[in-house]
């Protein structure tokens, strides 16, 4: 095994070790998401209950709440989406590099003097 391969497998296991160890290790805590700690935020310094200025569209136009897994998947579209075009626009320079460095070769081989043998 090369030594990228095993540097590539050693930082696999060090992202799950820090997705996996913090729900051993904390049982009893809570991990709630970024809005309801912005919420709780905003509650604890104008000392009143904070209340939203609009309901989501999604949330309107089904007269409820979106349910969890459907959040996910939004989100997870969303991603897969964001790194698609990423992974595009890297695609693209790289092949613009191969390119140029082909057409960098031809004119340094086409400038070299020809000499023609008669035979």
């Amino acid at each position: 095994m090369t030594a990228t391969k095993k540097t590539v497998i050693g930082l696999l296991i060090l992202v799950a070790l820090i997705a996996i160890v913090p729900l051993f290790i904390l049982q009893d805590a809570e991990f709630g998401g970024s809005d309801d700690a912005g919420s709780v935020a905003i509650s604890e310094i104008t000392g009143t209950e904070y209340e939203p200025w609009f309901t989501p569209i999604f949330e309107t136009a089904i007269n409820g709440e979106i349910p969890g897994e459907v959040e996910s998947m939004f989100f997870c579209l969303q991603t897969g989406i964001g790194v698609g075009i990423i992974a595009f626009v890297m695609g693209r320079f790289v092949e613009r590099k191969k390119q140029e460095e082909g057409k960098t070769a031809k004119k340094k081989t086409s400038s070299l003097p020809i000499k023609k043998l008669i035979v």
